[in-house]
């Protein structure tokens, strides 16, 4: 990684503030510090400590190729990976209307793993742990009541009265920004009327170290494998039935589950309490504004079926940075707007594709008529035949 002469740090005032304090947004803190710019981290509420002996938090993520390059490189990936993470190799992909399945291998692509499933609440407070020894100012509990453009910087006015001077404000306050609707940015999308069912089962055969994602007439069903041995389920359900799921008894979630599953892992034996949280795209017109600039949720929130999300998130993140060391490189002003476009236009353009693409196969799994069930299974069937494609898809997952 390239990073800042330490000539930069010096004189009054910061670089940069990051709004919002999740994953990304710590991620994106300790990223430019690391890079030499002198940065501050606003949170509102600072998140619950991670401790091993606690449950696995139900929110998890599949952390990408890529996404795993970039907390090596932030030297956070070890801590993580060995406190409680799993790896998986294998993807199967199945659909409950025509039996076409696909799969993808680690091997085929020449790779030892296809990504880990990792707790949510672990990869954010591993990076807040980081955070103070990289030298971030960390002001938490902090608000941001509003802010004032000036020539040469931002002047943040927060709720307990300080005032910040940046250079650059970087809102990563997640899909409801109040930094982004400020700064006039509208969004476009679609409420998919859907709520995705997340709890962790205990299953009668082993998961395998595998994803398994089942489409439904209703939605993805999604298994993803955890490092206990349990299977994280992420359940996407139109609204009305993800409610009566939630209020089923265990023994009657367990007997649905199996039967969406297709008991491809055997019985479910046990469940964790479940949850749900509702599922929209959402894309922000523009992804900055004069000295102000847009990351992960704030920017983009995606379908889960490809479980993406955090991932173009952390890469937002590393464009982001790495457009910003080679502005100062080359002597430019960090927040000035043709530097600003430069990550806007990329970042907007790779998450629109995606974002998108995500928003078609969620179209084409919802259809039920039968002349389009069976064309959708003759072209999973060529997609799985043909490895250069497959290969591309799944590369392009990974982040390469």
């Amino acid at each position: 990684m390239r990073t800042v002469p330490s000539s930069l740090r010096r004189g009054p005032g910061l670089d940069v503030a990051v709004v919002g304090g999740g994953m990304v947004g710590a991620a994106a803190a300790l990223a430019l510090s690391r890079a030499g710019f002198r940065t501050a981290l606003l949170e509102a509420r600072p998140p619950l400590p991670w401790q091993a002996g606690d449950d696995v938090d139900l929110r998890v993520v599949g952390l990408a190729p890529s996404s795993i390059a970039l907390l090596r490189d932030l030297d956070v990936w070890t801590s993580i990976r060995d406190a409680r993470a799993c790896p998986y190799s294998h993807m199967h992909v199945w659909d409950a209307g025509n039996g076409a399945a696909i799969d993808f291998d680690a091997a085929d692509e020449g790779r030892d793993l296809l990504g880990y499933i990792v707790e949510n609440n672990l990869v954010q407070w591993t990076l807040w742990q980081s955070l103070e020894a990289a030298g971030v100012r960390r002001l938490c509990p902090a608000t941001v009541k509003d802010y004032e453009l000036r020539s040469d910087r931002v002047m943040l006015e927060l709720a307990d009265g300080e005032s910040l001077a940046v250079r650059l404000l970087v809102a990563a306050d997640g899909a409801g920004s109040p930094l982004r609707a400020r700064a006039g940015i509208a969004t476009r999308g679609r409420d998919y009327a859907q709520r995705a069912v997340v709890a962790h089962v205990a299953t009668e055969r082993a998961h395998a170290h595998t994803a398994w994602q089942r489409f439904l007439p209703t939605g993805p069903l999604a298994l993803l494998p955890l490092a206990d041995g349990r299977s994280s389920v992420v359940w996407s359900l139109p609204e009305a039935q993800a409610r009566r799921v939630q209020a089923l008894d265990d023994q009657a979630f367990l007997d649905e589950l199996g039967i969406a599953s297709d008991f491809r892992l055997g019985r479910i034996t046990s469940t964790t309490p479940r949850a749900a949280f509702p599922l929209k795209l959402q894309l922000a017109d523009a992804y900055q504004a004069e000295r102000f600039v847009l990351l992960g949720d704030a920017a983009h929130t995606v379908h889960p079926l490809a479980g993406q999300g955090v991932n173009l998130g952390l890469r937002d993140v590393a464009e982001l940075r790495d457009t910003l060391v080679q502005a100062h490189e080359q002597g430019r002003d960090i927040a000035a707007s043709h530097v600003l476009r430069r990550y806007a236009r990329r970042r907007r353009s790779a998450d629109t594709l995606d974002a998108y693409g995500f928003d078609a196969l969620a179209r084409i799994y919802g259809w039920q008529a039968q002349p389009l069930v069976a064309a959708r299974g003759v072209g999973v069937h060529v997609i799985d035949r043909l490895t250069p494609l497959k290969r591309r898809i799944a590369a392009h997952a990974a982040g390469s």
